[in-house]
């Protein structure tokens, strides 16, 4: 969607200020990070998961899945990006690589990745009220301020 909207002909001139992402679940056929020594059953989940809910893709490098294998990442409609990943989640690796392939697609602005430690997948949604959480919103709120 915000590469989309880097396309002014096809979202009618959308403008996004940021972007957010809280663990995404971002894939890809290259193991990369924590990957490889994650459990096998792990990771023929994350497999399958894609699997099901697109049959129809291209693949594990399908752009929707490994956003850094699209041709069009430089086209992202925001100025900013803040991911945040969880130490304890088999795909924090993924967060650390969109922000590489970001920067190296020419894209020209902010991202930050915050690496929270001991957390697992989901956090700030399956437990709210824990203190990474709240802290994580509090950052959230501070990202849309910036200009």
């Amino acid at each position: 969607m915000a590469i989309r909207a880097g396309s002014d002909h096809e979202m009618g001139g959308v403008i996004l200020d940021g972007l957010f992402l809280n663990c995404p679940h971002f894939w890809g056929e290259k193991r990369i990070g924590n990957e490889d020594t994650s459990n096998i059953p792990i990771k023929n989940m994350m497999e399958s998961i894609w699997v099901h809910a697109y049959p129809n893709s291209r693949g594990l490098d399908d752009p929707l899945l490994n956003p850094a294998s699209d041709p069009n990442l430089s086209r992202l409609g925001c100025r900013k990006v803040l991911v945040y990943v969880a130490g304890k989640d088999i795909l924090r690796g993924r967060g650390w690589y969109y922000k590489q392939a970001l920067r190296k697609s020419g894209w020209r602005g902010r991202v930050k990745v915050v690496q929270v430690q001991g957390e697992e997948h989901d956090f700030g949604v399956r437990f709210p009220d824990t203190p990474n959480a709240v802290r994580m919103l509090q950052n959230f709120a501070a990202f849309l301020q910036l200009d």
